[in-house]
């Protein structure tokens, strides 16, 4: 009987077992159909993330979305860009901003901008990212010097888009110095030693007086004048003196650089009328074989040789940036380092999980994968692999049309995001940039970029013009140098002096 009921017992286990078994399939089931709800939610998180960017546009039309498209596949987002034309984008951005409108990442035409935002950043109004940083491959390796000079009260609230911190120099008619026995300028008498010979010597070997030596602009910065004055070693915008932050144009190698280009004027070195002569003007000269001596960005040998060859086949140009002043020093003047920036404003980036998924795209953005699909477009279409560096498609209006436009969302530079380097078929636009590089060793820093002065950002530009003015009419013989020193008094009456104790409070 007992063997039996254990016999019983084991069948009835058995069953039991087979029973569970059965209803373990069953389960097994249900598991399917939790794995199920698993996957849908795994492919819920892997679905591209969705956000909005405002940039500028530097082309006549909106850019189709084929490199857009590489963008975001390998990132795995889903990016709506809003171009706005460069010549209202300042409007458009301050509109967006005052109706509460803005993007989720909204890029800042340049360094006006940035302070224009400044306020608005110490309220709070945008993200602060910098504590992020160190979470990102590769955001964390922006450049620390530029990222100061981005910093509001030690707080950093943008990403930058790197920028050569000086692409200042001379570019210059080779030809005529090697007709009259000049090599390149390395000192400021030797430079002005070849403005004399390109005015006087008949560079051009035609026997006619039809030639003068540099051309210049009205832009005291962009053109020839601060380039040439950080030669003499003016400090770049503000200086110290005794303790002192004080403008640039109250140090004396201001006005020994506004003496040299008295002396240029007097003679005839330099165009006449520069004070107000444009920028395509000045370059026309330089273009037609009239003048021979260019002074301002080294890289704009490549476009000025491109028309000149097609106006003289046998012209030939060079660039040169060391050029000493009276004190034995070579100086350049350096940007802050960098073109536009991007910020997140708290009004639309909501969460700190979605600032993370922001900084996330701009982080894979700064791959040379990624970013070169930004820079240079789709390999084999848009551009060639040449010695390692990028050869844009000769199809110029393709390459406007497809790809320049999103070389505006650029974040870094080609030293931090890994993209290629241009390449260059023209010898002396690859010097060029060889030479942006080796600027950076002599760089003259402005001190007061990451500084601020409430009465600079509401009033400095219409004070600027007062020293302006001035400066023209010094070096054209209008006013002497009393004259231009009751200017700097007026520019310190009407605000000047408020600026200088701001910036002196802030450092």
């Amino acid at each position: 009987m007992g063997i039996m009921l254990l016999l019983l017992f084991v069948l009835l286990a058995a069953c039991s077992s087979d029973s569970t078994t059965e209803s373990g399939d069953n389960s097994g089931g249900d598991d399917d159909s939790s794995e199920e709800t698993n996957e849908e939610e795994g492919a819920e998180s892997d679905e591209p993330y969705a956000f909005t960017m405002m940039a500028n546009l530097h082309t006549p039309e909106v850019p189709n979305e084929k490199v857009l498209e590489q963008i975001e596949e390998a990132t795995n987002t889903d990016i709506e860009i809003q171009w706005v034309p460069d010549n209202n984008y300042e409007d458009r951005l301050n509109t967006a901003f005052a109706t509460n409108s803005l993007p989720e990442a909204v890029f800042l035409k340049n360094q006006t901008t940035f302070i224009q935002f400044r306020d608005a950043m110490e309220d709070e109004q945008f993200w602060e990212v910098g504590q992020y940083l160190d979470q990102f491959e590769n955001l964390s390796n922006l450049k620390d010097n530029v990222l100061d000079n981005t910093k509001v009260n030690g707080n950093l609230y943008t990403l930058y888009q790197g920028r050569p911190l000086s692409r200042q120099g001379l570019i210059y008619r080779k030809d005529w110095a090697d007709n009259l026995g000049l090599e390149a300028p390395t000192t400021t008498d030797e430079f002005m030693e070849m403005a004399r010979a390109f005015t006087e010597d008949d560079p051009n070997g035609n026997g006619e007086d039809d030639t003068f030596g540099v051309t210049d602009r009205s832009d005291l910065v962009y053109g020839a004048f601060k380039t040439v004055s950080s030669w003499f070693g003016t400090p770049n915008e503000w200086g110290e003196q005794d303790g002192q932050l004080l403008p640039e144009f109250m140090f004396d190698e201001y006005k020994q650089t506004m003496d040299f280009f008295k002396e240029m004027h007097e003679n005839g070195y330099i165009n006449q009328d520069f004070p107000v002569t444009s920028k395509p003007d000045q370059q026309e000269f330089f273009k037609n074989g009239t003048a021979g001596m260019y002074v301002g960005s080294m890289g704009d040998v490549g476009s000025l040789y491109n028309d000149a060859e097609a106006i003289n086949p046998d012209v030939e140009f060079d660039v040169h940036n060391h050029i000493e002043g009276p004190d034995g020093e070579f100086g350049v003047w350096a940007i802050p380092g960098y073109g536009s920036l991007v910020m997140f404003p708290k009004s639309s980036v909501e969460t700190e999980e979605d600032l993370l998924k922001i900084l996330g795209f701009f982080d894979q953005l700064m791959t040379p994968e990624v970013m070169n699909y930004a820079y240079w477009g789709i390999e084999g279409e848009h551009y060639e692999v040449v010695e390692d560096r990028a050869l844009p498609t000769d199809d110029q209006s393709l390459f406007d049309r497809e790809v320049k436009p999103y070389q505006a969302i650029e974040i870094g530079e080609p030293e931090t995001n890994g993209r290629y380097e241009g390449y260059f078929d023209y010898e002396v636009k690859a010097k060029s940039e060889e030479l942006f590089k080796d600027n950076e060793n002599y760089l003259i820093e402005n001190p007061t970029v990451p500084l601020y002065s409430e009465t600079y950002v509401d009033d400095g530009a219409r004070l600027q013009e007062i020293i302006t003015d001035a400066t023209y009419n010094y070096i054209i013989g209008q006013i002497d140098e009393a004259g231009f020193d009751d200017a700097v008094e007026n520019w310190k009456s009407q605000g000047g002096d408020a600026i200088i104790e701001e910036f002196n409070a802030s450092e």
